[in-house]
């Protein structure tokens, strides 16, 4: 059977290319005619009627007042919105993702029906009040949508398994980009999968093929990280690259992934772990595909890996390459990444549909290799675009890659979409914004010298294209504005969680410097015994999260003096550490280890413990009283607030005591885990904000914020003792069980319980819209809550 497929493979290679040879030579021969100018004239003299406008006095200072940057995303929709545009803007948004990803006609009926439906929902979402929505790329508004679905495990599986493949690019292969390919080929196949639906299909039979489609989607996106760009990164030797290969190539001819073998290279570790995620990929995708639909399924993936190899291997000092070799490839790796999505999603067979995508798709590869043609020059890459700035002087016989560009737009518009009005709209609306954008980024300067380059040899048609470029408006597209959305959050999501992490390192050793209890003159042996067990608890390996929330809410956010908070920072850590002392006692959970090291009453004993624990809520209170660079009312309203929080974390504890052996209902653990954990996250932020006189309407949302994160923080707890690193958590996992303690895992299952933590990650994440300053640092905290692994 392998032989089979491999002996198909390779005939289907050779039958594709037979086709793209014809497809070329009939744009060849157009290209030499130059048949696209006469075509393309009368069309853009029809299309500028609805882009140049010559708008009166009043009109345009209307309109100059204010249309942003369109990389402002919410700005620019909000611009969109205002004037009026959205709707047209969303509209051939729409439509071009129907012609280039889904292959469809745009004068069918049904389609435009399709259209309409998914411009209405999009822009209900666009136009929703910021304090209404969360993110749609965003984790929140991830596993939002997936309630709506009810595919919450999914997506949980999800935005694991994209931590895990952000934490394995290399570096010297661009993570935001990896990340942005794979988001958009998981959103391109169940995009796919959704049109396929029946209108009457029911949720549960919906739900199922969508999570199967975010399955399938994340499969085949990993081959563009993990394939793709890894091989034509430097992060491989040349050796290594062979090796791959080979091994990518096998899976292909026969269907499976390989074993990995012995290494040879530097990269062993990173090989293994990618091997690793390729072969579940692969794997399911394989169990996925009807027998049927199997073989042809690796055909087409064979057919777009070897077209990609091909150009890959080629080099630009080689001055003998013929346009066949340097078009072909381009044609069939264009087409058949999107043809290979069908066969994917096991979707029924459509030459419309074949059709359709296998001529688009040089299209769009013309229009991304010219974008990309200086990064392509300084990487040595072979692109048309490159081979043709460095040849067009010597060899003749080349094919301008501008000329072809139009020639591809003609045949699409008048032989491929048969000159439908909307379809020429919109590919002549993509053409103009390409040139656009490209100006914008490179300067006009530049732009120009590019244009004198590939100039088509006929200055009328240069000069209404560049009439064009400087005039047209309304040519923008959504989803170069999501991608470049999308792409601004990942780097700074990048950025910022660096500087969260810098910074909670940096603070966490002010912090620990700052912790330990000086012994007097005065202090009796039992005395020094007590501050000794106390300073020996303190010592720990601990995150110090409580303290340093309030330094980073105090100073960074409230503008409080540093210097001035080290008593509050002190009081709250010493607050709790009693609490962990008491918890761990053997009438509480009898714990043996804390923080990596033996718990108090082991070191020395109960009594000794309990001592410590009560001096230690005591030395919290007197650090608290030592605030005395703030209004003395202040420091006596937060002593009150700290009395309360004391009394209330005693009840948290009582009522885990009463709950031993029981099975505790979901609204009892919710308010058992606010006691006992939440409560004392609240006091981190509402403590600095007392100090600061912040308003009653920030600190109720910044407690709604405590409440759900500190849930958060627990079920996270419960699900790390069981399925948690012994090693890492420094302490022993199932711990629970063996005390009988009703936890959210106990109570609800594994699965569930993951489900209960996002639902709070959600809310907490929703109730910081209502917090008056930044939230960088939170976000990153509550993301830190829900994917520690100790």
């Amino acid at each position: 059977m392998n032989e089979e497929l491999k002996i198909n493979s390779e005939e289907c290679y050779r039958v594709a290319e037979q086709r793209a040879a014809h497809y070329f030579k009939s744009l060849h021969v157009q290209v030499s005619q130059k048949t696209y100018i006469p075509t393309l004239t009368k069309d853009f003299q029809s299309w500028k009627h609805n882009h140049i406008h010559h708008h009166p006095v009043i009109s345009f200072f209307l309109r100059g007042k204010g249309k942003p940057d369109s990389q402002g995303y919410h700005n620019y929709i909000q611009w969109l919105n205002y004037t009026g545009k959205l709707d047209n803007y969303l509209d051939r948004s729409i439509s071009y993702i129907y012609m280039r990803d889904l292959g469809k006609d745009l004068d069918s009926t049904d389609t435009q029906i399709r259209i309409r439906r998914v411009v209405d929902s999009l822009k209900n979402h666009l136009t929703t009040e910021p304090g209404e929505k969360t993110e749609l790329f965003g984790m929140a508004g991830m596993y939002r949508w997936a309630q709506k679905e009810g595919i919450e495990s999914t997506i949980i599986w999800l935005i694991n398994k994209l931590r895990t493949v952000s934490s394995q690019i290399p570096t010297g292969m661009d993570a935001d980009q990896a990340q942005r390919k794979l988001i958009k080929i998981i959103a391109g196949v169940v995009f796919h999968v959704m049109e396929e639906m029946d209108e009457d299909i029911s949720p549960d039979e919906r739900a199922q093929k969508l999570a199967e489609a975010i399955r399938l989607g994340y499969s085949y996106g990993l081959t563009y990280p993990f394939i793709d760009d890894l091989l034509d990164s430097d992060v491989l030797s040349d050796k290594e690259k062979k090796q791959y290969s080979h091994l990518i190539r096998a899976t292909l001819t026969t269907g499976s992934v390989p074993e990995l073998g012995k290494w040879s290279g530097s990269n062993a570790n990173l090989i293994k772990d990618i091997h690793s995620e390729l072969k579940e990929a692969f794997k399911y995708m394989k169990v996925q595909q009807r027998p049927e639909t199997r073989k042809s399924f690796f055909e087409d993936a064979y057919v777009f890996y070897h077209s990609q190899e091909v150009d890959r291997l080629k080099e630009l000092s080689n001055a003998n390459y013929t346009n066949e070799e340097l078009y072909i490839p381009i044609i069939l790796k264009s087409s058949s990444s999107r043809l290979i999505v069908r066969s994917v999603i096991n979707a029924p067979e459509d030459d419309g549909f074949n059709s359709r995508t296998f001529y688009y798709g040089i299209y769009n590869q013309l229009a991304d290799d010219f974008t990309d043609m200086f990064d392509d020059m300084k990487a040595n890459a072979v692109t048309p675009y490159t081979y043709y700035i460095k040849y067009h002087e010597i060899r003749t016989d080349l094919i301008n890659p501008f000329e072809l560009y139009w020639t591809v737009i003609s045949h699409l518009i008048h032989h491929v979409y048969h000159s439908d009005t909307k379809a020429s709209e919109v590919i002549l609306d993509r053409a103009i914004n390409g040139l656009k954008r490209f100006k914008e980024r490179m300067g006009t300067e530049k732009y120009n010298d590019v244009m004198k380059l590939f100039t088509t040899g006929n200055s009328n048609f240069n000069q209404l294209i560049q009439n064009m470029v400087r005039k047209a408006d309304d040519v923008d597209f959504f989803d170069k504005l999501l991608r470049d959305h999308v792409i601004t959050n990942l780097k700074n999501e990048r950025k910022e969680q660096e500087e969260f992490s810098n910074l909670v390192e940096s603070v966490r050793t002010q912090i620990n410097n700052i912790l330990k209890i000086p012994k007097s003159r005065n202090d009796s042996l039992m005395n020094e015994s007590i501050i000794d067990a106390a300073n020996y608890s303190l010592e720990g390996d601990g995150k110090r999260l409580r303290p340093i929330v309030t330094w980073v809410m105090g100073v960074n956010g409230y503008g409080l003096n540093r210097f001035a908070i080290v008593p509050l920072l002190r009081s709250l850590e010493y607050m709790h550490t009693a609490s962990l002392i008491f918890d761990d006692l053997p009438s509480q959970d009898n714990a043996s280890t804390r923080r990596g090291r033996q718990t108090l009453h082991m070191v020395y004993n109960t009594a000794i413990a309990e001592l410590t624990g009560l001096f230690l809520t005591q030395k919290a209170i007197e650090e608290q009283a030592l605030l005395n660079q703030f209004d003395s009312n202040t420091v006596l309203r937060l002593i009150h607030y700290s009395a309360q929080l004391t009394a209330d974390m005693c009840k948290g504890q009582a009522m885990d005591l009463d709950s031993k052996g029981k099975q505790l209902t979901l609204e009892e653990l919710n308010s058992m885990c606010f006691y006992k954990t939440g409560i004392a996250f609240e006091a981190s932020l509402i403590m600095p904000a007392i100090l600061a006189n912040a308003s009653e309407f920030e600190m109720e949302a910044l407690k709604k914020f405590a409440r759900h994160a500190g849930i958060a923080f627990q079920i996270r707890d419960d699900l790390l003792d069981v399925e948690g690193d012994l090693i890492l958590l420094g302490k022993p996992i199932g711990q629970d069980a063996e005390n009988k303690n009703s936890t959210f895992v106990s109570t609800l299952g594994v699965a569930d319980a993951r489900k209960e933590m996002w639902e709070h990650y959600c809310l907490a994440m929703e109730a910081l819209q209502a917090v008056p300053r930044s939230t960088t640092f939170l976000k990153h905290l509550l993301n830190y809550f829900v994917n520690r692994d100790k």
